[in-house]
């Protein structure tokens, strides 16, 4: 028998409390008794974004309020700028142009972070930019964007939406949406929230508001403006996630009981853990600056293929991890340590590379890793 571990940076572990709540008899979207749900789960997502803002909650993956954020708020041919550092910056990129929008993209390099000096720079070069497009944390390489120091650069621009991915940052991350003055902030359910994948939620300031009732863009499905009203009614515009948004419930439950800092603290621990157990194995950290507490790419040792230690790691553990994408394809492999994650997922982890990496000839003393980790975790 092979117990299974998922150390993936999405979908995440599902903890028993919420399987068990999910497991409830189905009830109907439209009927009294799913209201009272709704009307948690919407005020506990402003909890966690930390807004007064209207969270919307759709019945897709994260891309597809990556998709909302653009179809709703522009108008084809207007100009935007996506900060891209990774595979999920170009997908910025992707959908912006496939509906229209003049892309301007901001190349950062991989296993880096945004300069917020060169956003200030694009937007008083070119005044028509109408919204600044970025990941919080770029998850193809493990790094975190200064959501805090961009919002402080992108709200001089009274014309200029700031719209964050914060799929695979939020609840790893201190992220204040209101404070830092965040537009659009789109999250998905099966990352630090701990659930199934199924749902988006989508933040929406009212100056993000002004701009959607000058918005052409075609639109159906996702459709903010239908979804805000039938929100104020605790209703989705479309049949609701039932079963999802009762799960989201007893999550978001689980972390108000933990509070929100202490969910923060123990997502930064776990990372700087397993960015030091690497360490102490003599291998690199592909984030050179701004690390995330999400996921950490690890670099694979001179003459050891990425691909082959994150598949080894799943055949022969069992411990599912993620490996590198496009250009970082074979030169990383990835562990998550986020949501439902604690000390021993973490130990578990490192323990396990450090025998792929022994079976496949890297010189390492057995342990070493695991003994930093616990250093670290019993502070």
């Amino acid at each position: 028998m092979l117990k299974r571990y998922l150390l993936a940076p999405g979908p995440t572990p599902v903890p028993p409390e919420v399987l068990l709540s999910m497991a409830m008899p189905i009830i109907h979207h439209r009927a009294p008794d799913f209201l009272p749900i709704l009307d948690s789960a919407k005020k506990g997502l402003q909890w966690l974004f930390q807004t007064k803002n209207d969270v919307l909650i759709l019945s897709s993956t994260g891309t597809g309020g990556m998709v909302g954020a653009v179809n709703n708020f522009f108008n084809p041919g207007e100009k935007v700028l996506v900060l891209n550092g990774g595979k999920f910056g170009e997908r910025w990129t992707k959908i912006c142009q496939a509906y229209g929008l003049k892309v301007d993209e901001l190349m950062v390099e991989w296993g880096y972070a945004v300069n917020p000096a060169d956003v200030e720079a694009a937007l008083k070069k070119d005044p028509d930019i109408k919204a600044v497009f970025v990941q919080a944390t770029e998850t193809s390489t493990g790094v975190y964007h200064d959501i805090e120091r961009l919002g402080k650069v992108i709200k001089k621009y009274e014309n200029t939406l700031f719209i964050v991915d914060a799929i695979s940052a939020l609840a790893a991350q201190d992220l204040r949406t209101d404070e830092w003055g965040v537009d659009v902030m789109i999250g998905g359910s099966q990352k630090g929230l701990m659930l199934p994948p199924g749902l988006a939620f989508v933040s929406v300031s009212e100056k993000a508001w002004k701009n959607n009732g000058l918005s052409k863009m075609p639109r159906f499905y996702f459709n903010f403006k239908k979804e805000r009203e039938n929100l104020a009614k605790n209703q989705t515009n479309f049949t609701s996630a039932v079963t999802l948004i009762i799960g989201l419930n007893e999550a978001i439950r689980m972390l108000q009981k933990e509070g929100l800092e202490n969910v923060f603290k123990r997502h930064a621990t776990l990372a700087h853990a397993t960015r030091e157990a690497a360490k102490a194995m003599g291998l690199g950290i592909y984030s050179k600056e701004s690390p995330s507490n999400s996921v950490t790419a690890i670099e694979a040792p001179q003459g050891i293929d990425g691909q082959q230690i994150y598949k080894m790691l799943r055949e022969k553990y069992g411990i599912t991890g993620a490996g590198g994408q496009d250009k970082a394809k074979g030169k990383i492999f990835r562990l998550a340590h986020l949501g439902y994650a604690d000390i021993f997922d973490v130990i578990t982890g490192i323990a396990a590379l450090e025998m792929v990496l022994k079976e496949l000839g890297y010189a390492l003393k057995l342990g070493t890793g695991v003994a930093k980790a616990q250093e670290i975790l019993m502070q």
